[in-house]
């Protein structure tokens, strides 16, 4: 007899012709114990499928968790409580002052050698003229000062914050670098999780012009992700049928109508979901504004008409690294690794669609907003679109 958990010896002590349902660290799922007289058996369930009927008590506290986990979500968005958009505005202000630096040098390479003298020269004699009487009350010559040295209100004192992070939260606001939440993505030197893998120019097959966000990735496990540009034409009700999967009849139902994507080569008759409602039971937050799971809790939201299906984007399959297996690919420059605004990892799970995006083409959007090397790629190389035959 296969090693049970370590739950198991509860199910002993239940009332004969009883059930309980009890997640099970060792598998993807839950165990459900049926225990009949002085038998018992269980049953391996998915993720995905449904639990028995709850009572009206359990059911109100279920609704109860998932508005609260709805107004966790509004109230981070409305208090602006994303890190990475910190951090992407001190990447948006590095290749602003960037830009800046490199136009100045320009300027200053593009003057004559004869310009500068005389300037030089006319300066100097513009001094030695100058009709200003000097005082030591002027303030000039006093303590080391000069006529140029200002005196300025120092924000930057506070030893948890860099110069840079200073400069973003003390700055004027008409001075400060503009970031469109919406559609904003840069360049990142390492993986993590809820970032994103922009697939490489040349990069072939199945991963062809591919974004796939990383869901899980260290270094003992390795990394999972799931593609989020290759919609299938069909929805949730036709693609889950046409094949064997982990999608319980209720949730074809509720979701008929929910847009689904494939999600990678591994494990293909297993559905998972995302989206950006909340961090309800069940489900896992990738990164703020962006959730994987709580397929169960979600279905009830669209009974209550708390959310459109078509704000859950259903992933068919998923992509997986051994350890070292993705730090070797990015090495080798399969990978461009970016983050990215809720905005474009939830283009196919109800994200809006503004008249500067290319609703088409993701793969080509980010890279857009990556900067110019990227922008340049993105022309290149762009014209196939999302939409295209997949396995």
């Amino acid at each position: 007899m296969p090693r049970l958990p370590r739950y198991v010896s509860l199910a002993l002590a239940m009332p004969a012709a009883s059930s309980i349902y009890a997640f099970a660290p060792e598998s993807n799922g839950h165990m459900h114990a049926v225990v009949k007289g002085s038998e018992c058996s269980f049953q391996q369930s998915s993720p995905l499928t449904p639990r028995p009927n709850k009572s009206r008590g359990s059911s109100l506290r279920m609704s109860r968790d998932n508005s609260r986990a709805r107004m966790e979500k509004n109230w981070e968005d409305m208090m602006g409580e994303d890190w990475r958009e910190f951090r992407a505005h001190l990447v948006a202000r590095e290749q602003a002052e960037a830009a800046v630096a490199g136009n100045t040098q320009e300027a200053l390479g593009s003057a004559s050698k004869d310009e500068k003298i005389g300037n030089f020269f006319s300066g100097a004699l513009s001094s030695i003229f100058s009709t200003k009487e000097s005082s030591i009350f002027d303030g000039d010559s006093v303590g080391g000062a000069t006529e140029f040295s200002k005196i300025g209100m120092d924000p930057c004192e506070d030893p948890f914050l860099s110069d840079q992070e200073c400069k973003i939260i003390y700055e004027d606001e008409t001075k400060k670098v503009g970031l469109d939440k919406h559609r904003w993505a840069h360049p990142l030197f390492h993986v993590e999780p809820g970032c994103i893998l922009v697939a490489n120019e040349k990069l072939g097959g199945v991963f062809h012009q591919t974004v796939v966000l990383i869901i899980e990735h260290t270094e003992a496990t390795g990394s999972t992700g799931i593609i989020i540009n290759r919609p299938f034409p069909d929805n949730l009700l036709r693609v889950a049928s046409d094949v064997d999967s982990n999608v319980d009849l209720s949730l074809k139902m509720a979701f008929s109508k929910a847009p689904v994507a494939y999600g990678g080569p591994v494990m293909q008759e297993e559905f998972s979901t995302l989206h950006g409602y909340g961090e309800v039971t069940g489900s896992k937050k990738v990164c703020p504004g962006v959730f994987v799971g709580g397929s169960n809790q979600l279905m009830q939201e669209v009974r209550r008409s708390n959310m459109h299906p078509s704000d859950v984007l259903f992933v068919k399959g998923h992509a997986a690294w051994v350890p070292g297996q993705l730090k070797r690919e990015v090495d080798k420059g399969v990978w461009y690794i970016a983050a990215a605004s809720p905005d474009f990892i939830l283009r196919y799970a109800g994200a809006p669609i503004k008249k500067d995006d290319n609703a088409e083409d993701l793969w080509a959007d980010i890279l857009s907003c990556m900067g110019e090397k990227f922008d340049n790629i993105a022309s290149s190389h762009s014209g196939r679109g999302d939409d295209r035959m997949m396995p």
